[in-house]
């Protein structure tokens, strides 16, 4: 086993990622070494290649989703589900870390996705630190972190084709409150919104409509579970609202899941949901700048109920395991993830993702080492 390990580490905003070696990590009790198998580009690290986030301590390991084998356990190790793990077993870990358990969002609101101490594997914590990314041919599991086995049936390339997009998709369909035979609409055909469209299908949807673009990804929603596609580049806002209420007896959609972080989405969104529905709000993870609404027409009279979805919790994170264990071999999550980069190709998956030649890239560290 090396003392060396390779990590692609992004240095500032805008900067060609660069790869560097970094020591084995030394393991305190309760901790772990993962050799990382793979690894995912996403839409988040485009935009920490952008600057967009605030507070990222750079240079940064990216990659905060990730999976692979337990090389190194130092003492008694258990995962979630209070099995006890071993080196050699082949897991996926849950990329928050550090959230107190103390505090009014932990214990009072329980939203722990807004935990002041919250950390994030691949996007807080700064490459001085250790090897707190995937973009790294291995991975320091602090004592804490949650850690669940991959189930035998699920592969590295379903479990990261699924990704961050498939946990923010089980937390959105838990805030959408789906019921069995709603019409549901997703804006946007990135990870997030495909993931989104497989969930309403096997949640019980009558209808599932995807709006998005390019067409490939449209193609690839179809596959994922929509019966209806509509382009954003080839249909007016206009056109797709007649559509939309000619699928749904004039009403509109019942739940409208607005996946694409572009602020036109948003008012859009609340003229696609129908009198008395839900609309849930995931895709702005980044500032996208302000929008116009009529708040009396497209809220208050339509009774409409709006949520916001930010992140994801343990929870989600087991359940989309047990998801992609029931339904990996019928929905194609490996396809989200449709090239797979080398750590030294990580520029050009950059480059990939930001002109949406590709959904997400997945990144295996030990290509072409």
């Amino acid at each position: 086993m090396s003392d060396r390990i390779l990590a692609a580490v992004m240095v500032a905003p805008h900067a060609r990622v660069e790869v560097r070696e970094f020591d084995r990590p030394d393991l305190p009790q309760g901790s772990a070494q993962l050799r990382t198998e793979r690894s995912e580009v996403c839409g988040t690290d485009v935009h920490l290649w952008h600057g967009r986030l605030a507070g990222v301590p750079y240079p940064i390991i990216p990659g905060h989703v990730s999976a692979g084998t337990l090389e190194r356990i130092r003492g008694p190790l258990q995962g979630l589900d209070g099995s006890d793990l071993h080196e050699g077993d082949r897991v996926a870990f849950f990329d928050v870390h550090r959230t107190c358990g103390r505090c009014r969002a932990c214990t009072v609101h329980r939203t722990p996705t807004r935990c002041h101490a919250r950390r994030v594997y691949g996007i807080t914590d700064a490459a001085s630190e250790g090897l707190y990314g995937g973009w790294s041919q291995a991975i320091y599991l602090e004592p804490g972190v949650g850690i669940a086995r991959l189930p035998n049936s699920v592969t590295f390339d379903d479990y990261i084709g699924g990704g961050c997009g498939l946990l923010t998709a089980v937390h959105i369909l838990e805030r959408a409150a789906l019921r069995p035979g709603d019409t549901v609409l997703v804006q946007g055909s990135g990870a997030v919104g495909l993931s989104a469209i497989a969930l309403s299908r096997v949640g019980g949807a009558s209808t599932v409509i995807a709006v998005g673009a390019p067409v490939d990804r449209l193609d690839l929603a179809r596959r994922m579970g929509a019966d209806y596609v509509f382009d954003v580049t080839a249909t007016t806002r206009e056109q797709r609202l007649d559509e939309v209420r000619a699928l749904t007896h004039g009403e509109g959609a019942d739940v409208v899941i607005e996946a694409a972080g572009a602020a036109a989405a948003v008012p859009e969104g609340l003229d696609l949901a129908r009198d008395g529905g839900r609309y849930v709000i995931a895709g702005h993870y980044t500032d996208a700048g302000d929008v116009v609404i009529n708040a009396h027409r497209q809220i208050n009279r339509k009774h409409l109920e709006i949520r916001g979805c930010w992140g994801s919790e343990p929870g989600h994170f087991i359940r989309a395991l047990a998801l992609l264990e029931r339904y990996a071999a019928r929905v194609p999550w490996r396809e989200v993830g449709g090239s797979t980069y080398s750590l030294h190709q990580l520029n050009d998956a950059l480059a990939d993702a930001e002109a949406m030649r590709i959904t997400k890239a997945l990144v295996d560290p030990w290509r072409d080492a």
